[in-house]
Parts: structure tokens; C-alpha cells; sequence
């Protein structure tokens, strides 16, 4: 169990659960889900208090989730899950449809690469959005360029995506190249979990391919249009030979913001507004305000800043500072969940 990510942190929750047994999902289609545990794989399903109690999507088990289950072999049906463990790390999105549920697309997640590709569909406002939303999941971001062999500036696209990625490590690949992605296996370390995530089409698939040594992963390229093909219909944690864990997620052109860590992906205007006049500064057009004035010097990029305003618009934290903000997401999860272990929990975890 330890070889799929099964540290301390969970092994001190599990103990918990003495009549239980635990595994981690590593696959999921509609309610069905597959389970690797201490005696191999399993088909499991929920049970019906865990459906009864679920006030949101997000209480579902995703791929990802170590759960605790009433058996741990298949000779006699289906496995129940009866919990989900506290998890370290999540990717959310809003469910498709008009519900409003939170959805998890993959938990437990130690570092996410974010895709983009160096052709027409690289969009610096793109990977704004993505930073924002890996930073909230709790993993730690890191941007792969992809298709280098399409771009003739691939050194102004550095420099573009370092002004915006602060804090982050940048990696250059190219699908044509065998070893192109040999510097991501650095990133990969035994019994860790990464995720890819970018539009379809940017070579997610290619990357992980690369990674298994074998096309397991069905791929497609960006169309003319650059709309990419959704090549990857469900979402899996796949073992490497080598080491470490990869779970590849359905392409997603446009993420919601909901859940998103704006005070590490604008970093750069969290530090200016620590110079304004007021504390409330909205870097509107309030005396004083520092971020205005870095824009107008030349410091501070007006793209840049038009974008984390939208993007805080977006989330609904419009006209709050990244202070209010914490706050704010405080409160939702005292209504949404009232239990001060969660709490201290939550909050441990992001002081790391």
C-alpha cells in the first residue's frame, strides 16, 4: 500500500476504522468504481449511509481517494466503501448540467503539471486560470510547454510564462523528442502522485505515454483550428515501472474558478497591494493604490492586472483582498461542513 501513496497521514486516519479495510480508487465509471488494496484489485460501490449523508458531489469518492471498505478481496461481490479518507489535496470544477455541485476530477494529487502548447493555442491568461485553481487543489504546480517543435520564439514564451508563473518551475518538451519528457521524471518521485491537466489536444496523453513506454493512451492532435479532440473519455491513476503515480483527467478547455488561491498565482499584486494606502484596497480607483501605480510605472503589466480582476469577478471575490478573501472561504466551509476538526485540519495543510 505504501508504494501507492499510502503515508503516515492516512495510515493514523485509517486506524480509525478497525473493522475496515482500506484502498485507493484508481479508476471510476458512473458508480462503479476499481480499488487497488493490500490483496490487489477490487470492484467497489458505495454504501447507502454514504449516499444518504453526501451533501455534495465532492463526497463521492474520485479517482485518487483512499477509502475504507468492508472487504479487501472480490469472492463474494462487489466491495462497500463506507468512507472517504480526509483528502491532501483535491481538483474540483463545477459538475456539468445546472446542478451546483462541486465535482472532484482527481485527489490526492502531489504535483500538477500544467500543459500548454507552444502553437496558437499558447494563451498566457490560460495558465493565469490554471495556476489559480492548481494552487487552491492543494498540489504544487509545474508548467510543461509542450510541441516546442512548433514555435520559432520559444525563448519569448519563457520569458512570458516566468513574468506570470512566479514561484514555478518551467519545462520545455517535445512529442517528436524520446526524451523529451525525461525532465519531468525528476519531478516524479516513488509512492507521489502527479496529474496532468491543459486543453485537449496539447500532448497530455503523448507525455504519458512516454511515461508508461507504450501508447496505452489514446492520442489525438490540436485540430486546425486548435480546438483540441478529447482524447482521454475517463479519468485513472495509472502505477509507473519506475516509480510514482500519474493520473491522467479528461481534456478541459475552460475551468472554472471556482476554488482559487489567487494570493500565490498574483503573487506580484498580493506584494503591491501590501503598499497601499487603504488595507480594503480593491486597485480600482481607490488614492494611493500601489498596484495602480506599478501599473502606470511600467512594473506591473495592465493585462496582468485586468486578468486577476476578472478572475476574482468570476470567483465572486470581487472587491475583496486576498485577506477577505481566506476569510471568506472560512466561513463557507464552517457552513458547509460545522466541525472544527475539519477545520484545523484544513487549516494545517495550507500553511504548509
Amino acid at each position: 500500500m505504501k508504494k501507492i501513496g499510502f503515508s503516515d497521514r492516512f495510515l493514523n486516519e485509517a486506524t480509525l476504522y478497525p473493522d475496515l479495510y482500506v484502498g485507493r480508487v484508481f479508476s471510476q465509471y458512473r458508480d462503479i468504481y476499481k480499488i487497488m488494496c493490500e490483496n490487489g484489485e477490487l470492484t467497489a460501490e458505495v454504501s447507502g449511509k454514504l449516499r444518504f449523508d453526501a451533501k455534495d458531489l465532492s463526497d463521492y469518492p474520485a479517482v485518487g481517494d483512499f477509502v475504507m471498505l468492508d472487504r479487501n478481496t472480490d469472492t463474494s461481490g462487489k466491495a462497500i466503501i463506507h468512507k472517504v479518507l480526509s483528502r491532501k489535496s483535491a481538483f474540483i470544477r463545477k459538475a456539468a448540467g445546472t446542478s451546483n455541485d462541486n465535482q472532484v476530477i482527481a485527489s490526492n494529487i502531489d504535483t500538477v503539471f500544467i500543459c500548454m502548447s507552444l502553437n496558437n493555442d499558447f494563451n498566457l491568461r490560460r495558465i493565469e486560470r490554471y495556476l489559480s485553481v492548481a494552487w487552491d487543489s492543494g498540489a504544487v504546480p509545474v508548467i510543461v510547454l509542450t510541441k516546442s517543435d512548433l514555435s520559432d520564439a520559444i525563448e519569448q514564451r519563457l520569458n512570458e510564462v516566468n513574468s506570470v508563473a512566479i514561484g514555478v518551475d518551467v519545462l520545455v518538451t517535445s512529442s517528436l523528442q524520446q526524451d523529451g519528457y525525461l525532465q519531468i521524471l525528476h519531478y516524479i518521485k516513488e509512492e507521489q502522485t502527479v496529474a496532468f491537466i491543459g486543453s485537449s489536444g496539447v500532448g497530455k496523453s503523448t507525455l504519458i505515454n512516454r511515461l508508461l513506454g507504450n501508447d496505452l493512451i489514446q492520442t489525438d492532435g490540436l485540430r486546425n483550428d486548435d480546438k483540441g479532440r478529447h482524447t482521454t473519455t475517463k479519468r485513472e491513476l495509472i502505477v509507473l515501472e519506475q516509480g510514482g503515480m500519474v493520473i491522467d483527467t479528461p481534456g478541459m478547455r475552460e475551468l472554472g474558478i471556482e476554488n482559487a488561491d489567487f494570493s500565490k498565482s498574483f503573487a506580484d499584486i498580493d506584494e503591491f497591494s501590501l503598499m497601499c494606502k487603504f488595507r480594503d484596497c480593491t486597485h480600482v480607483n481607490e488614492p494611493g493604490c500601489a498596484v495602480q501605480k506599478a501599473m502606470n510605472d511600467g512594473t506591473l503589466a495592465p493585462d496582468r492586472l485586468l486578468s486577476y480582476q476578472k478572475l476574482k469577478k468570476e470567483a465572486k471575490y470581487e472587491g475583496l483582498n486576498s485577506k477577505q478573501i481566506e476569510n471568506l472561504k472560512i466561513n463557507e466551509f464552517f457552513n458547509s461542513v460545522g466541525d472544527m476538526k475539519n477545520f484545523k485540519r484544513w487549516a494545517k495543510q495550507h500553511k504548509k
